[in-house]
């Protein structure tokens, strides 16, 4: 640590002497015919020698820039790059001193299109109609880094501890490679894999479905799309990664990616086994698939959350190719399997009008499953105006796992009420075929457009079971519960839906939908258990008030139109349908056949409304009105008694779930300034709510039925900003977030209604420090805050306050040494004196290049000091819960990766260059 402490001291010296020998370039971009300005033009100096970037700008909506950079005493270019327009450049001997253009005039260039770009040198950034594309040869990264560390180079991109990528505050939900999916949609294998070397071009824009994709619609989500395109150069070869490694308490991990490129045509195969929670496929270039610091993905990057070990293996194949100038195809193929092992225990009171039921548990668990999947994606182009794309994916999966569990609950004054024992041993195995079939036909005329997109979901599932248990109740003398049952079950499912729409140009701007949507449900499931016969000494006896079997089936008719009303700089949608629905349900119990039939007439329609105000500043506005059926599973009156310590029933009343959404979004990020912020608020509303209401007796056993109630209601709002300082070598990213919640509840316990207002606040900051290629440190902050206040309950409120403290530095230096800590410290402050408050948790590598480093030899502890643990508060309307599970504990391990690499177009180049030398 002390070297780390001079090291930022020596830091802060270079970074003040540095600002004196700085220099700002100003200027104006207009156009020469009409002088108005451009915003967004590509301003950027480059070396005459090699082209180097040495800085950049963009223009703001003046046409203005401002430059600010260090001195350079060699001959340098100044260019400017704007979509449409002749590039401009002017060569300068130096940039020594600051200096004013005055106003540069760029000239349109004849024919110039949308999508077309004169050729020229890529400017660090290009923005077309509606998609921002960086080049990514303007940013520097180390030899070896991956496309994530390329992206944290971006302007406006932030890729979280969680792995979680935001553009301009906005949420990135898919990453493709050259246009296709890479294994997964998420990309998280893609970003965590694909060298950066490889990276031609990073494009950005709005999420759009496929059918939005295909008739050429304007995105109606607040998601981003990231495209990642490879260099022709380097699209023919192969590359990948091996790794091995073996620790204390037999541990292990070990994965393989090659990738076999041959242009249009791609497959990648991946593997890995391991046994310190990894269940997915990333490789780290500090930690591997180590969990728990950086890699632990949604866990808030120190928090030693998680349930039970886990031991996963993974096999994966990923495929694409343009079979013909027409017909182009993707598909993979993946198998896991996983067994997890957990101890947990929790403490959990429950609110009564009258008093609490304080019930503790543990449990022991071990579950194993195996799963198979295929997914394919064909896109068939009929003709220049007509395309079709078929999406099937086929699921098969089996899953094991027995328990053995234990739980006493006593009333507020400490009474005994039930105790409970219980084993389980459970099979199960799945099989599911899904499908999607989008045909599109564009027509002469702009914007008319017909569509047609075709969903099938059909799923089996059989399940059998052994439950051997106890229960035992200590008031009115009620009999004890004891069991020795097998169960069967099987459930089937079949759902299709077929959406057609036309689309109308009014005007240029105006553009008016109409269509149906035809959908189709049929859900069956059989329930059947079987006590123990001691004289047959098998499970032959059927057990009727265990046993039922439901159907539900629902068919709707929803008409729609739609409207879109697009203007340079808004865009206006309003879509409203009637669904017209029969719903059919049908329950066999005690040789009680039970029918509930329903017909409804139920309203839709959702408002949106998206302003720019440039290229880089918009806000949208989207109110959303719907309907819900309760399921089947609510609406029988079919007693559920699996639980001995909870009677479920439906209620056959209940009417449909009526919600309105609204949310309202801003977001701006300035390039000049590298530095940008985004704000939300939204809500939702409920009326006909289906909520669960309990009676209690006097043992502590429920009975559970569903009610509906109004009124109940959550709103939040949050914001976040980032600035991104590059000076020399120092590079500082920094940002602030602020998340708050309140909702409001109601239900009813004991036949009285109670309800619960809660509060929650959540702020975070970050910072980052870069130095050149060597050292990397990330401190970051998060606190969160959870308040509720009861009424009508024998509580009054309860709060629960958890902070996380994080610190991760990577250092590269000395050369080929990688140096890596992730120290994460975790304080919940209200949880039980049961569960301890707090914890630490430190990871640490240290990795060694060899042969040109091509082989990493690597040593790695995981929780340091030995600390880790999950412990966690949850707090709800009726109830308080602290719970603790498995977690890794303190290990080392050893390991060993060598990266394969191999590109046809680099070694040819390379043979080249050696025979003109």
């Amino acid at each position: 640590m002390t070297k780390i402490y001079y090291f930022l001291i020596f830091s802060f010296f270079c970074y003040s002497a540095s600002a004196q020998n700085e220099i700002v370039i100003k200027g104006t971009v207009v156009d020469i015919n009409t002088q108005l300005p451009l915003e967004l033009a590509t301003v950027y100096f480059t070396t005459v020698k090699d082209s180097t970037v040495i800085e950049y700008a963009t223009t703001d909506k003046n046409g203005a820039f401002s430059i600010k950079t260090k001195k350079y005493d060699k001959p340098v270019f100044l260019k400017v790059n704007y979509m449409g327009y002749q590039p401009y450049f002017e060569e300068e001997k130096s940039l020594l001193e600051n200096k004013d253009y005055g106003k540069l005039y760029l000239l349109e260039a004849a024919n110039a299109l949308d999508n077309v770009v004169i050729k020229s040198e890529a400017p660090p950034i290009t923005i077309k109609k509606d998609t921002l594309e960086f080049n990514a040869a303007s940013y520097k990264v180390r030899p070896d880094s991956n496309v994530e560390t390329l992206l944290k180079q971006l302007p406006g991109f932030d890729v979280g501890t969680d792995g979680k990528v935001t553009v301009n505050g906005r949420e990135v939900n898919q990453v493709l490679v050259n246009g296709k999916t890479f294994f997964d949609k998420d990309g998280a294998i893609a970003l965590k894999n694909l060298p950066a070397e490889i990276i031609k071009k990073i494009q950005v824009s709005d999420f759009k479905t496929k059918k939005e994709e295909l008739s050429k619609q304007e995105s109606t989500s607040d998601y981003s799309s990231i495209n990642i395109t490879i260099d022709e150069k380097k699209n023919k070869g192969y590359f990948g990664k091996i790794l091995g490694g073996y620790g204390s308490d037999e541990r292990y991990e070990s994965s393989l990616l090659l990738n076999f490129f041959n242009n249009k045509q791609k497959i990648s195969v991946l593997a890995s086994s391991n046994n310190i929670n990894s269940t997915g496929f990333a490789m780290d270039e500090v930690f591997d698939n180590m969990g728990g610091g950086r890699n632990s993905k949604g866990n808030g990057g120190n928090s030693g959350s998680g349930k039970g070990i886990t031991q996963s293996n993974l096999v994966g194949l990923n495929y694409s190719d343009d079979w013909t100038e027409k017909l182009m195809a993707m598909g993979s193929y993946n198998f896991s399997n996983s067994i997890n092992n957990n101890e947990s225990k929790s403490d959990q009171v429950s609110f009564l009008p009258t008093g609490n039921i304080a019930t503790s548990a543990d449990s022991k668990t071990r579950n194993e499953s195996t799963s198979n999947n295929v997914n394919l994606e064909l896109e068939y182009k009929i003709d220049p105006s007509t395309r079709l794309v078929i999406v099937p994916k086929v699921n098969q999966s089996r899953s094991n796992g027995n328990s053995s569990s234990s739980s006493a609950s006593e009333d507020e004054n400490g009474a005994a009420l039930n105790e409970s024992n219980a084993k389980s041993f459970s099979e199960s195995t799945n099989t599911s075929f899904t499908n999607t079939i989008n045909f599109n036909k564009a027509f002469k005329k702009k914007s008319r457009n017909f569509s047609v997109v075709f969903d099938n979901n059909n799923s089996n599932t059989d399940a059998d079971a052994l439950n051997l248990s106890q229960t035992i109740f200590y008031k009115d003398n009620k009999p004890n519960d004891d069991r020795n049952q097998k169960s069967i079950n099987k459930n089937k499912n079949d759902t299709y839906s077929l959406e057609l729409e036309y689309t109308e140009p009014v005007t240029d701007s105006l553009r008016i939908r109409f269509g149906s949507d035809f959908d189709w449900s049929n859900d069956m499931k059989d329930a059947k258990t079987f006590d123990y016969n001691a004289t047959s000494q098998s499970y032959s006896s059927l057990n009727d008030s265990l046993s039922n079997y439901t159907t539900s089936k629902q068919n709707s008719f929803s008409p729609k139109v739609g409207i879109t009303w697009q203007k340079s700089k808004f865009t206006v949608n309003l879509n409203t349908r009637t669904a017209l629905i029969q719903f059919d349900n049908h329950s066999l119990y005690l040789n009680n056949a039970t029918d509930l039939n329903k017909k409804y007439a139920l309203p839709y329609g959702d408002f949106q409304i998206r302003y720019k105000f440039s290229r880089s500043k918009n806000l949208s506005f989207k109110y959303d009105y719907s309907n819900a059926l309760p399921s089947a599973v609510q609406l029988m009156p079919v007693l559920n008694l699996s639980n001995p310590l909870n009677t479920l029933i439906g209620n056959p009343n209940l009417n449909p779930i009526e919600k309105n959404s609204a949310n309202f979004s801003f977001r701006n990020y300035d390039f000049r300034t590298r530095s940008g912020y985004s704000l939300y608020v939204k809500g939702d509303y409920y009326n006909n709510d289906v909520v669960s209401t309990s009676i209690y007796d006097d043992s502590g056993k429920r009975t559970t039925t569903y009610a509906n109630i109004s009124g109940t209601y959550i709103a939040s709002i949050g914001g976040n900003w980032n600035q991104s300082i590059k000076k020399d070598a120092n590079v500082f990213r920094y940002g602030f977030g602020l998340n708050g919640s309140y909702s409001f509840d109601k239900g009813y316990t004991n036949a009285i209604i109670y309800n619960a207002k809660s509060t929650a606040i959540t702020p975070k900051v970050n910072l980052t420090y870069e130095y050149g290629e060597l050292l990397v440190i990330s401190p970051s902050y998060s606190l969160s805050y959870n308040q509720t206040n009861y009424e009508n309950s024998s509580r009054d409120a309860s709060s629960n306050v958890v902070h996380r403290i994080n610190l991760q530095t990577t250092s590269y230096w000395p050369e080929n040494l990688i140096f890596g800590n992730d120290f994460g410290y975790t304080y919940n402050s209200s949880i039980s004196s049961n569960f301890k408050k707090d914890f630490y948790l430190w990871n640490t590598s240290l990795s060694y290049g060899f042969f040109d480093k091509k082989v990493y030899a690597k040593i790695k502890v995981y929780d340091v000091l030995n600390q880790n643990q999950s412990a966690t508060r949850t707090i709800s309307a009726t109830s308080i819960r602290d719970e603790e599970n498995t977690v890794l504990k303190r290990y080392i391990m050893f390991s060993v990766s060598y990266k394969i690499g191999n590109f046809a177009a680099a070694e040819k180049g390379k043979k080249r260059r050696q025979r003109e030398e």
